[in-house]
């Protein structure tokens, strides 16, 4: 599991970003804050993996946080979330090593692509660790998995189809190294086959998914899908 520390000045909002990241498979919260200071707190407390931290808090700014964080020796990945759009704060986050920028209001769709992609780069970065980089390939995949957004939900589904639904399918194959079939899909998920390429179809044709076809020792091709990056 990937553990989350929420720093947010309002309780509310802090409330529903925790319960946006409860809802992403394999994140879990395990700490709010609203302050920097009970953000330091937290991290000294209980060692996270990821912070999602608001820029306008009571007592310094987000950035102040997370450069306090790193004095101390905190390593731990960062994503901002915050209505604060001017170039010079986003500029510094990025110097500061933010690893995504998301901007109030934004909806859950677009906060779980950005942690379905910071996943994607940990299950990168474990890979390749493993055996040592060997060459640009390596790397480019490095820094390619956080690049891996979802793209903009189609407006509007199918009868018969839901949106809890088709966030976990397409949950599933963002997470993914390679295309799957409506059968593996299915494993993942939970779902019956034909519900799953019932689903798979509608985003292919949606274009979401890019469909390939993989020829076995039947001579009947096997459907794979997989997510269309920007």
């Amino acid at each position: 599991m990937i553990d989350v520390l929420v720093v947010d000045d309002d309780f509310r909002v802090a409330e529903i970003n925790a319960k946006y990241v409860g809802k992403v498979p394999g994140f879990r919260v395990a700490a709010r804050a609203h302050s920097a200071a009970q953000a330091l707190a937290a991290v000294e407390r209980t060692p996270v993996d990821l912070v999602l931290v608001d820029h306008y808090l009571p007592d310094r700014t987000g950035l102040e946080l997370v450069h306090a964080m790193r004095e101390r020796g905190h390593r731990t990945d960062i994503i901002m979330i915050t209505a604060a759009s001017d170039v010079d704060t986003v500029r510094a986050a990025m110097r500061l090593g933010a690893l995504h920028y998301l901007v109030k209001p934004f909806t859950f769709t677009a906060l779980r692509s950005r942690l379905d992609s910071y996943a994607a780069l940990r299950r990168t970065v474990d890979r390749v660790g493993g055996r040592g980089l060997t060459g640009q390939d390596q790397v480019d995949r490095i820094f390619g998995a956080l690049r891996t957004l979802a793209a903009p939900a189609p407006p509007g589904l199918p009868s018969g189809h839901s949106e809890p639904t088709t966030d976990l399918i397409c949950a599933v194959l963002h997470r993914a190294d390679h295309p799957l079939s409506a059968h593996e899909v299915a494993a993942e998920t939970g779902l019956s086959r034909s519900t799953a390429q019932r689903y798979l179809r509608h985003l292919e044709q949606a274009g979401r998914l890019h469909l390939s076809l993989k020829y076995g020792d039947t001579g009947r091709p096997e459907h794979r899908y997989a997510w269309v990056t920007p």
